[in-house]
């Protein structure tokens, strides 16, 4: 292909793109395929000669769609929705015509000021004080690295990116048992090590209890193990557990640790004024991350990360060298000192076109529509014997079981699970919550009609 051909070929892939998503309701949600059948359709070396881009197409057609868990399907229930509305597929096509590398001011002026007015914008929508600024990842997991050796280096006065942790007092990290395991992952990968993240034990709503973790705090100190940071919980994955945010940044402040609030699905919740609650306190947080694109309609990737101060997580990332340098321009912003990679892609583009092509009031009204839409479904289930909600609606997740009389009710649910999934109307997923096996309902997708979660029950009982 020339650059000649892309015009051509960039409308048969927009048409193709149209009709798949409007085609899509029609589809299973996942394939019913066995590992490896994808891979047995490619040669094992690449060609030699170039091919004809005809050909090239029709093997994505006949190979690609068919063998995709299809995420943008109105009835995708599982894990939390990684959304696409049209407004961000549309910016994305832009991005990857321009294909700039944002590494820099002087790389991408647009790109970088456009991102600082899109943390502006969110940090408005959240109802966020102005003191925030911030920055987009890829991933919610990569914030909360960025989080966990801000923690470290503050810890260690900043001696740990030159003199590493040997010779120091272990680091302790302290979180609750509800957090999403890229936490786990931040710990181990930032060095502290996974044997000093402290998991602190819930209450009887799943919060971390304040008291147990500033005993925790006090034991560590005197057992000569130095305390570096919290994170706290809103929304965790498995059950949507949110911790209390006002009581821990209290003690996390008296003991002087730095502070990072793990929001990512529950965060674009946010945006409406009545859900804020839940997170009473956050603004005396150091850091914040939230997903636009599980809830909000910008595809992935597209992590914001929120800072108080950026200074030190600066400090921490920030470097650089001569060749990074930008001549006579002192005081621009450079976002790769705030993130883990040199290289950035152009994410703010689809934020901006998005949150212009839907308002705060269209997307206010998607969210509140999937949380009456969920709960709505919870009260079938309660109404319904063959079934027990285990864990009540957190915004719009809850999580059930199937209880048939007589039958272990972990395998029945289970069992039931795999049916369901293999019948491929609807998409759900798993956890365990105290022992039991449940099934996690949580809906966001962008374009889900009510309709499409009452689905849900209709399926239930078909199954069953």
């Amino acid at each position: 292909m020339e650059i000649i051909d892309y015009k051509k070929w960039s409308n048969k892939a927009t048409e193709w793109g149209s009709n798949y998503l409007l085609d899509l309701k029609n589809k299973p949600v996942r394939p019913n395929i066995e590992p490896g059948s994808v891979a047995s359709l490619l040669p094992n070396t690449p060609p030699e000669e170039a091919e004809d881009p005809e050909l090239i197409f029709s093997d994505f057609e006949k190979i690609v769609p068919n063998a995709m868990t299809h995420w943008q399907h109105p009835r995708f229930f599982a894990y939390f929705p990684s959304n696409a509305s049209v407004a961000s597929i549309v910016a994305e096509q832009l991005v990857n015509t321009i294909a700039a590398q944002c590494m820099l001011w002087q790389t991408s002026p647009a790109a970088t000021e456009i991102e600082e007015v899109m943390i502006q914008w969110l940090r408005s929508a959240l109802g966020l004080p102005k003191y925030f600024s911030g920055t987009i990842h890829d991933a919610a997991t990569t914030a909360t690295l960025s989080a966990v050796l801000t923690m470290r280096e503050l810890a260690l006065n900043h001696k740990g990116l030159e003199q590493g942790l040997f010779e120091q007092k272990p680091l302790r990290i302290y979180s609750s048992a509800q957090t999403h395991s890229s936490i786990d992952k931040a710990v181990r990968l930032s060095g502290i090590g996974q044997n000093n993240l402290v998991k602190i034990k819930t209450d009887d709503n799943f919060a971390m209890r304040s008291d147990l973790l500033e005993e925790a705090i006090l034991d560590d100190i005197a057992n000569d193990l130095k305390p570096a940071g919290i994170i706290i919980c809103i929304g965790g994955t498995s059950i949507g557990a949110f911790d209390d945010v006002k009581s821990i940044i209290k003690i996390a402040k008296k003991y002087k640790l730095y502070t990072h609030v793990d929001a990512a699905w529950a965060g674009s919740a946010m945006i409406c004024p009545e859900y804020r609650l839940l997170w009473k306190g956050v603004e005396e947080a150091d850091s914040i991350v939230f997903n636009p694109h599980k809830w909000l309609g910008a595809q992935a990737d597209c992590s914001v990360q929120f800072l108080s101060n950026p200074t030190a997580q600066i400090n921490t990332l920030g470097l650089r060298p001569d060749y990074l340098q930008t001549l006579e321009q002192d005081e621009v912003t450079n976002f790769n000192e705030w993130t883990i990679p040199l290289g950035r892609r152009f994410r703010a583009l689809k934020l901006w076109f998005l949150l212009r092509a839907y308002g705060l009031k269209g997307l206010r009204e998607i969210i509140r529509n999937h949380i009456k839409w969920v709960e709505e479904l919870e009260e079938k289930l309660n109404s319904d014997s063959k079934f027990k909600v285990i864990t009540n609606s957190r915004l719009a997740l809850f999580t059930f079981q199937y209880v048939p009389v007589g039958e272990d009710a972990n395998q029945a649910t289970e069992e039931l699970l795999k049916r369901i999934n293999n019948d491929g109307t609807i998409y759900l997923t798993q956890t365990t919550h105290e022992g039991k096996f449940v099934i996690r309902m949580t809906a966001g997708q962008f374009y889900c009609t009510r309709e499409d979660i009452m689905t849900v029950y209709e399926v239930l009982k078909k199954l069953t």
